[in-house]
């Protein structure tokens, strides 16, 4: 599930240490504010459709760790909310009735530390439910397949910490199954703190399994009876516990093999040494040990869970998204986006290609004269030529000829110009190829540094990659470099 966002509400409740950003709970079914989670409603199917580009496949969430034909797509609400949708066959669900019944009841359980489900659908055969977007991915991404740095070791406490909080909130809201809690259910918000997807929260559907996972992961209780109990859940938990510890999937009985052996560092993420204290790495290996104990009656209970990953917390004040190194910038308002800006964040390439068209080269004071100026030889004659082709192509829409031309162009000036690579960009974009359209709408902005245009593009190429922060952050540079621009000319 990728992706799931929102700026929800939260409080500070008594087993709560207060941390940056922290705000209010939700109420119950509260939340019609702009800055908190809507309401929860049902959904017209016209309006699912619409937001995800009639459940287009691109709109996927790859990493949402789903299986078929459960698929989690993200999309836009009309306002621009982003928002995760899931859709399930209708044979998971065949009473609609049901099912909104269930998802309304989930609906009702708002946290600060949960993935909040704003709403679903039934119509026809269609089932679909509507959560917030969480737009920096899931800890299985962080912990397995990360790109920059590994997850660092109080982030991993953080996450122990606010998932036993998600946990316990649902216990006090008598929400106490969820179902095949992993690495894939927890993601990262807008402010890089983890949360609880909400989707566990739904009984379990007709055709599916309550633990999809290996089998090796799944509660022992589980494999004998089919049953899920509350203490089911804390067995997930402790599984949840060894990822964050061993940064890998380590088999429940494994791990407890090594923990009995004293072998704790055989468990332990090299990549975190000299980031823990000994104690504290014992202390949550204990309490994994804890968790994954055979017989459900002894495992600890949620409060349990809290009270032992609250001490570890030894960096409160230093914000998640700091400690995650992720770059975390306020959203540009639209009225601050220039058209250009405003059809790129909606991805409209239409658009995209009728303003530039309309734009040409004059952004471009220097270029063009240089290459007027300079001596008339049958080279400079084939280059004029070519990029004359290049925008004819351009014009007409015939974006591969486009991308052909303006390649060749590419090699043959002398000095590079930036409108001949945004309006390559596009034809890439046009032609199904967002990574080559990312490269060359930075060699744009290369070659005009405060080009708003180039920004503008590599927010929509971005986009189209799936990567939506670094899309926002784009798109607020591109207008932040608008403003500039527009403040010089009336000066």
């Amino acid at each position: 599930m990728g992706c799931l966002h929102s700026k929800t509400s939260n409080v500070h409740s008594p087993d709560d240490d207060s941390v940056p950003g922290d705000k209010p709970d939700l109420p119950n079914g509260d939340g019609g504010l702009q800055d908190e989670v809507p309401a929860f409603k049902e959904y017209g199917l016209a309006d699912l459709r619409a937001a995800t580009k009639g459940f287009s496949p691109e709109m996927i969430v790859s990493e949402s760790g789903e299986k078929a034909p459960n698929v989690v797509y993200r999309g836009k609400l009309d306002g621009g909310r982003p928002v995760a949708v899931k859709r399930f066959s209708k044979q998971s669900w065949p009473d609609a009735q049901q099912f909104v019944a269930e998802a309304a009841g989930v609906g009702k359980v708002r946290h600060k530390r949960l993935v909040n489900l704003i709403g679903c659908c039934a119509e026809g055969d269609e089932r679909l439910l509507v959560a917030e977007f969480m737009p920096n991915d899931t800890l299985s991404k962080h912990l397995f397949h990360w790109d920059k740095q590994p997850l660092p070791w109080e982030m991993r406490v953080r996450v122990a910490y606010y998932i036993a909080q998600a946990l316990d909130h649902c216990n006090t809201e008598n929400r106490k199954i969820y179902h095949d809690l992993n690495a894939y259910r927890v993601l990262f918000d807008e402010d890089g703190d983890p949360r609880l997807s909400s989707f566990g929260l739904m009984k379990n559907s007709r055709d599916g399994k309550s633990y999809s996972t290996n089998l090796a992961y799944t509660p022992p209780e589980f494999l004998r009876t089919g049953r899920v109990i509350p203490e089911s859940v804390i067995y997930s938990y402790g599984t949840v516990l060894l990822d964050l510890l061993s940064g890998k999937h380590i088999p429940p009985s494994h791990a407890l093999d090594l923990i009995r052996g004293k072998n704790m560092l055989l468990i332990m993420d090299s990549s975190l040494e000299g980031q823990y204290a000994n104690e504290d790495a014992t202390q949550l290996v204990e309490l994994a040990s804890k968790c994954l104990q055979f017989e459900a009656r002894d495992r600890p209970n949620s409060k349990f869970l809290l009270s032992a990953a609250a001490p570890l917390q030894t960096q409160k004040e230093v914000a998640s998204h700091v400690l995650m190194g992720l770059t975390k910038t306020p959203a540009i308002l639209p009225t601050m986006l220039s058209p250009l800006g405003k059809a790129c964040a909606r991805m409209d390439l239409t658009a995209v290609h009728d303003i530039l068209l309309k734009t040409g080269y004059k952004d471009e004071e220097g270029a063009e004269n240089e290459l007027s100026f300079q001596e008339w030889t049958q080279q400079v004659q084939e280059m004029l030529n070519t990029k004359k082709f290049g925008d004819i192509a351009f014009r007409d829409k015939d974006f591969k000829s486009a991308i052909e031309y303006y390649s060749k162009l590419v090699v043959m000036m002398s000095v590079p110009s930036a409108t001949v690579f945004a309006r390559r960009a596009l034809s890439y974009l046009m032609n199904g190829q967002p990574e080559l359209a990312l490269r060359d709408a930075m060699q744009a902005q290369v070659c005009m540094p405060e080009w708003p245009t180039a920004f503008y593009l590599q927010a929509l190429a971005l986009s189209k990659l799936g990567m939506e922060t670094d899309a926002q952050d784009m798109l607020n540079d591109g207008a932040t470099f608008e403003v500039k621009r527009q403040n010089s000319w009336r000066g």
